[in-house]
């Protein structure tokens, strides 16, 4: 074996390759791979470049998502959507029920700008007509009541059958839910969204019969033309697709079905609607000589009088709504009828009826002819009924 001296290095290197040990060659060749794995500092750069600018078009395309949902941008055609706020409601359910009708896209982001804009104080209960044309500032505007609150104090009314719109205003005045004085501007001069409607009249009887008996929920307060919105709508629901249709084939509208379910409502003795429905299609489109069109309906003169009808008031009366002067049908309905009334209207019994006379019982009594109904008014006049 060699000796070498300390420091005697190249002797050292020279001893190891001779022995065929080539370890400082081989660390040399790392050092150079290493070298050559090295990116490049140009292709660094144009991928910094290219993931910013990737990141710059998503955020931009994010933000025009966001901006265009925020101002209500490219929603398509003009839809109108009805949205009822209870008091159960939170801002998150409302904004939910804004999602499930697409007047906004994203839930998250609305809810943001409604806590920036402090939502919760404006939006009050109340039904409220929207559209998806509405930015997020106009569906809040949109959905203010004089509540200001979502946590207002809730009343129940219920609305009997056979109410007018005058009695359901002075109720729901009674209960609460705003003054007298309001509901009725509300009800001559507000503008609502159904074709049924005539928006052109003043008067409050361009709601008769549309306000449909049901029990609801009010607030203390609420909007007078969302409370009466409220009822409208649920007419609306009852009154179905299917319901128009068979109006349709029968020659009529909604305004007539209508009218003539009023006028079976004030009429009914609770269990005779088809009948009276009968009289009323029978005297109207099979008239005979002893009525000749006229329908004979107390209640419809009792409309307008505002009191129990008399004899005098048969001719004295001068009213279109006197449909013992006037033929047909009376210019429009004389109370709110219920369900049971409607369907009535829609399928009238198949009977030979003219005329009915209320009995002792309580209970009408049916006839085919004037002389039948003449005897039973006898009848009951002598046994002082």
């Amino acid at each position: 074996m060699a000796d070498f001296k300390n420091g005697d290095t190249a002797s050292w290197d020279a001893e190891q390759v001779r022995r065929g040990q080539t370890d400082r060659p081989q660390q040399n060749k790392s050092v150079r791979r290493k070298r050559r794995r090295r990116i490049n500092p140009l292709l660094a750069l144009i991928l910094y470049v290219l993931i910013v600018v990737a990141a710059s078009a998503t955020m931009a395309g994010v933000g025009w998502l966001l901006a265009s949902d925020l101002c209500a941008f490219n929603r398509g055609t003009k839809m109108d959507v009805t949205v009822e706020v209870s008091a159960e409601d939170t801002l998150d359910t409302v904004a939910d029920k804004l999602q499930e009708a697409e007047l906004i896209r994203y839930k998250w982001f609305f809810k943001l700008f409604a806590k920036v804009t402090k939502a919760e104080d404006k939006i009050g209960i109340g039904t409220y007509k929207l559209n998806n044309d509405m930015d997020y500032h106009a569906l809040i505007s949109g959905m203010r009541s004089s509540s200001g609150s979502m946590s207002a104090e809730v009343v129940d009314v219920t609305i009997p059958e056979g109410y007018t719109v005058a009695q359901t205003i002075r109720l729901l005045a009674e209960k609460g839910v705003n003054t007298e004085e309001n509901l009725l501007e509300a009800a001559k001069t507000a503008e609502f969204s159904y074709e049924f409607i005539d928006n052109e009249s003043e008067d409050i009887s361009r709601l008769e019969g549309y306000l449909f008996p049901d029990t609801y929920d009010f607030y203390m307060g609420e909007d007078p033309v969302s409370a009466l919105n409220k009822m409208i709508l649920r007419f609306d629901q009852i009154f179905t697709d299917e319901m128009r249709q068979q109006a349709t084939e029968m020659g009529r509208t909604v305004h007539d079905i209508v009218t003539i379910a009023s006028m079976i409502e004030k009429e009914t003795d609770g269990e005779d609607q088809r009948n009276i429905s009968s009289v009323i299609y029978n005297r109207l489109l099979r008239p005979t000589g002893e009525t000749a069109g006229y329908l004979n309906i107390d209640a419809s003169i009792a409309y307008v009088t505002g009191r129990v009808v008399t004899q005098e008031d048969y001719q004295g009366v001068d009213s279109p709504y006197n449909t013992y002067k006037h033929q047909g049908l009376p210019p429009g309905p004389i109370s709110s009828p219920g369900s049971v009334a409607l369907q009535a209207a829609l399928n009238p019994a198949d009977t030979g009826y003219y005329f009915y006379v209320l009995g002792p019982d309580g209970k009408h009594q049916f006839t085919a002819t004037m002389a039948e109904h003449d005897q039973l008014v006898r009848e009951y006049q002598t046994t002082g009924n």
